[in-house]
């Protein structure tokens, strides 16, 4: 990727692909693509049921709940409010682990978000969760698998919360380290796999999953990034299913939206 860092704010334009190139669009073109990628969801009977907590901050809860959105798969949400007396308990009642997300399918919990979309993965292979070619999925899963278990400055320095607009804090350097890694597995992912869509791989999948709360940290503190991740980005917020979930953070935050 060339190009100077840029703010969020700076954002005139968005990379787009619709020849297999790297060009660049209106962002209502990438909003128009995003929505038009999401799958319509089944009338199918709703077995499962998703453990959350509050959308505000829960950002392992963000992983499962986007992609079974994505996938158009119909599951129950069952959204815990965190950071009160009673959380713990009230998790603990459903997930094994105490911790969320955790998703109930019959006499069977599965809890970890990764886990999740495995499983849901294994459950609907038509929803085709990780990418087909075998280059393509053992990229996915490598960079999934990292997000999964590092990035602990990120995670400390630049906590999830939705719909603030807060200022870059002063970053030590290990979370600036650990940026750079994201931005650079971002970058790689879509000039090798992102010819034939707006995400990491071409279409949404289950590594953009794993990324969505990245991208939302990176939007509440302004974190410069390059032209193609600041793309990025903007497809992934522009989804309907992240735009639902900033609502409800919305609601959270002016008392109408907890459980």
């Amino acid at each position: 990727c060339q190009g100077s860092a840029l703010p969020l704010s700076y954002a005139p334009a968005v990379i787009g692909v619709s020849t297999g190139r790297a060009g660049v669009y209106h962002p209502a073109v990438i909003v128009a693509i995003a929505h038009r990628m999401t799958v319509t969801r089944r009338s199918a009977p709703v077995t499962l049921t998703l453990v959350i907590g509050s959308k505000t901050w829960s950002s392992w809860s963000l992983r499962p709940w986007i992609a079974l959105k994505q996938a158009g798969i119909p599951f129950k949400e069952m959204r815990i409010p965190l950071r009160r007396p009673d959380t713990p308990a009230l998790i603990a009642a459903y997930s094994p682990s105490g911790k969320v997300p955790a998703l109930i399918d019959g006499a069977e919990t599965i809890w970890d978000s990764l886990a999740i979309l495995d499983y849901i993965d294994r459950c609907f292979p038509e929803a085709t969760m990780w990418p087909d070619d075998l280059a393509a999925f053992g990229r996915a899963k490598s960079i999934a698998a990292e997000m999964h278990s590092g990035f602990a400055a990120v995670r400390r320095e630049l906590s999830m919360d939705i719909g603030a607009d807060l200022p870059t804090p002063d970053l030590s350097d290990e979370a600036r380290g650990e940026i750079a890694r994201i931005l650079s597995i971002w970058r790689d992912a879509r000039s090798r796999f992102g010819g034939a869509g707006p995400f990491l791989f071409g279409r949404f999948t289950n590594a953009d999953a794993m990324y969505a709360p990245v991208v939302t940290r990176f939007k509440t503190y302004g974190v410069p990034v390059d032209p193609v991740c600041l793309a990025y980005m903007h497809a992934v917020l522009a989804l309907p299913a992240m735009e639902e979930w900033y609502a409800a953070a919305a609601s959270e935050a002016a008392g109408s939206g907890e459980p």
